[in-house]
């Protein structure tokens, strides 16, 4: 009874107002109409409308954590290939070797049980010491690496991790023999996916004193990041300071670009460095906070990049020599075996690793803050965050992500990841299947060139595709 008494006076009370508001909808003209919104924002996308709105209210240049949602690279498309009787399945009872080593070349190669690490995520300019922490715990926990990003060397972080790559940075924050020499690889950072080598600013009002401390910055001074990287200008400089850094440390030492149509350029002068490693960062990579435009229109898509790398390297004869570290945008276990397959040593997760790190905390903050807030330097949650917990969710999710990785490799026939290539993949799209020197899904192997110069022919007569039919039948 009480129940029907509240329906009916709730229904009472929303009456009249959804009445007026139905009868303006559809009586008022387009341009007094509450519609207008609406149709502006299917027009801008929700997303662009939102920001243009936030650019003119602010006044401020944006900066969108966590890179573009725009997904450039079609994983989707490529497809591993299971086997039966031309190649054996992995028995059951064999172990897959899931362990990788970069910088095979450098005296003190970077061992690694997982080809997964975790990517350069920044301490103070970026996240809290205790997200840092939690990060290098639960690497350790999974015998990979984590990585510093463009930050001076962090102690706690260093106490945390077995494995520390660092980032030789455009700010100088790590470029000193007292730091890089407790490092167990060297990443020298030209720039990053989400934003190429775009100046950067951390304003002097939200650098506390241990981060001043750990940059080894004065008190009021702010702390940037330069378009280069202060001593290197020219290919020379590179090759001078990757010898240096070798003999000094017998780290692996390598370089990391933002992925442009201008790669393999940008690895020819590596290589003539003789770098041990080199890592593309995708055009969908995260950041802490790159302007829109630097996220969603600069850069290669990781899927091509990491094409593009691996076909430079098996041209230039130093494939297996020089390690691919790939990165940007890469989320699920999935996509991790493909980028191995077409060509990466390892790859980087940034945004999925920060995802899986408050995976279980995300109900101190749920539903008025976003969960960045609780791994931030800045972040207003970032005291409930709780490191241990923080741990054990990524150590969980790399754990599952491996376990769906080699139940996999047994399909695959493949007892070990780095033993993935391309002949583990098809690609159901021919031209991106070419882009990427991938097998066609809609031709046989040995059927793959014939297709390819019908292909080439069929477009050339009259530039349609209606020869696929023929040559299928």
């Amino acid at each position: 009874m009480i129940q029907r008494v509240l329906g009916s006076i709730l229904r009472g009370i929303a009456d009249k107002p959804s009445d007026e508001t139905l009868f303006r909808i559809t009586r008022d003209k387009y341009t007094d109409n509450l519609l207008t919104l609406l149709s502006t924002l299917q027009k801008t996308s929700f997303l662009h409308g939102m920001e243009l709105f936030m650019r003119a209210a602010q006044g401020e240049s944006l900066e969108r954590p966590l890179g573009s949602p725009i997904r450039l690279s079609p994983w989707e498309k490529l497809l591993l290939n299971p086997v039966h009787l031309f190649r054996l399945p992995i028995d059951e009872e064999e172990t897959i070797d899931t362990s990788v080593v970069i910088g095979p070349r450098a005296e003190k190669p970077l061992r690694l049980q997982i080809p997964i690490c975790i990517a350069g995520m920044s301490y103070g300019s970026a996240l809290s010491q205790e997200a840092k922490v939690a990060l290098a715990k639960a690497a350790t926990v999974m015998g990979t690496a984590t990585n510093t990003g463009e930050a001076g060397l962090l102690p706690a972080e260093r106490e945390s991790a077995d494995k520390l790559i660092g980032q030789y940075n455009r700010g100088g924050y790590l470029n000193t023999p007292d730091k890089y020499s407790q490092l167990d690889a060297i990443e020298i950072q030209f720039g990053q996916g989400a934003q190429g080598a775009s100046p950067q600013r951390t304003q002097a009002k939200f650098i506390d004193s241990h981060m001043r401390t750990v940059f080894g910055l004065r008190k009021g001074q702010d702390a940037t990041l330069g378009s280069r990287i202060p001593g290197i200008s020219s290919g020379r400089d590179l090759h001078e300071t990757v010898r240096r850094l070798r003999e000094e440390t017998g780290v692996p030492v390598g370089m990391k670009i933002a992925a442009s149509h201008f790669l393999e350029r940008e690895m020819a002068i590596g290589l003539e460095a003789e770098v041990d490693f080199i890592t593309v960062d995708g055009a969908e990579a995260g950041t802490h906070g790159a302007s829109p435009t630097a996220e969603d229109d600069l850069g290669l898509p990781t899927i091509f990049a990491i094409a593009r790398a691996r076909r430079f390297l098996v041209n230039e004869g130093v494939k297996g020599q020089v390690s691919l570290l790939a990165s940007g945008g890469l989320i699920t276990p999935g996509q991790f075996l493909k980028a191995l397959a077409l060509g990466a040593d390892a790859v980087y997760i940034g945004t999925a690793a920060l995802l899986a790190l408050v995976a279980r905390q995300l109900t101190k903050v749920s539903p008025y803050e976003p969960s960045t807030q609780l791994v931030l330097a800045t972040g207003r949650a970032k005291d409930h965050f709780n490191v241990e917990e923080g741990c054990l969710s990524l150590v969980n999710f790399l754990q599952v992500s491996l376990g769906e990785m080699t139940s996999v490799m047994y399909a695959l026939g493949k007892n070990a990841t780095r033993h993935l290539d391309v002949d583990d993949l098809c690609c159901v799209d021919p031209f991106l299947a070419k882009a990427l020197d991938v097998p066609y899904a809609g031709a046989s192997p040995q059927d793959q060139a014939a297709y390819y110069l019908a292909l080439a022919q069929g477009f050339s007569q009259d530039g349609s595709p209606s020869f696929l039919e023929d040559f299928h039948n």
